[in-house]
């Protein structure tokens, strides 16, 4: 077992029938008739390469052949495993995120896990500015300093989405979803610029106004646009001290790049073909025609 760190990407896949027909195979009957349900083959291809990536890992980390795990969502929508376990393996966890380009996991042993990864995009029709005043509510002033801080109004949409990623993250792993005030949570990053590839773990976070010493953030630039943030914290019930888990990790865990052939390595088919399949794929635009008002 050990830190995972993997990332698809999702938008560049150009399936061909037999590409797409075997992924479709290699995911639960239920997940793959929810996916064929998405109106846009780019979310199509997004939450299918999600599911795979989860599969992946558990036939290869947790050693399950892959026609043999049995994946079930909380009450939230969270995926996890419902197989029965060896207790060694039952505070591995996982999670997954898919936005923009990319499909990416985040795994880890003993410890919560949350991730989510924010592509850099102008926000639709409305200005910059305009975009800000309706997420006023989502930030706190100390955060909304640190974006306006910014050169400029691109850079200034870029740091929006690193904070908006890290705030995800964190929900993702404590399990909470909307309903939750965002002001309660208070990033501070750091450093301001990231460099692609290169993994941080400076930033901290304050709770309530508290700083939360158990919780480590990591934050990876996968290319210019693409910002990912993985909230790492003590899983409860479990005696070790997140310092001490820290201790035995990979010290930066990068992001793998996968292709389709690493996705579905490991892959043994759980459904019979269906050739519908494909034409429903084909029958989908790639992505929704999207209109500005101004380019940048």
């Amino acid at each position: 077992m050990g830190s995972v760190r993997w990332a698809f990407p999702c938008a560049a896949w150009r399936p061909g029938r037999e590409e797409w027909l075997l992924a479709a195979r290699l995911v639960q009957p239920e997940e793959k008739d929810r996916i064929g349900q998405f109106v846009f083959a780019r979310d199509a291809k997004a939450a299918l390469a999600g599911r795979l990536l989860i599969r992946k890992l558990i036939a290869e980390k947790l050693c399950i052949p892959w026609n043999e795990i049995h994946l079930q969502r909380t009450s939230k929508g969270k995926p996890f495993l419902a197989n029965n376990v060896f207790s060694i393996y039952s505070n591995y966890n996982f999670n997954v995120s898919h936005q923009g380009d990319y499909a990416v996991l985040a795994a880890e042993p003993g410890l919560q896990v949350g991730v989510d990864i924010m592509k850099t995009d102008l926000p639709g029709s409305s200005s910059i500015p305009n975009f800000f005043r309706i997420m006023k509510r989502q930030f706190t002033e100390t955060e909304w300093d640190v974006i306006r801080s910014m050169s400029n109004e691109w850079m200034q949409l870029d740091m929006f989405h690193r904070h908006w990623a890290l705030k995800e993250s964190f929900l993702k792993a404590i399990g909470v979803g909307i309903g939750f005030n965002l002001q309660r949570i208070e990033f501070n990053v750091s450093p301001l610029q990231l460099e692609i590839g290169k993994v941080y773990k400076e930033t901290k976070m304050l709770l309530d106004g508290e700083k939360e010493e158990e919780w480590t953030f990591e934050e990876t630039r996968l290319d210019d646009h693409h910002h990912v943030a993985v909230s790492l914290g003590k899983q409860e019930g479990c005696g070790q001290k997140h310092s001490d888990v820290c201790s035995m990790e990979p010290n930066q865990p990068q992001f793998t790049l996968l292709t389709f052939e690493d996705l579905v390595a490991s892959g043994i088919p759980v459904a019979p073909e269906d050739s519908a399949y494909w034409d429903n794929f084909c029958s989908k635009r790639e992505s929704p025609v999207k209109q500005n008002s101004y380019s940048r």
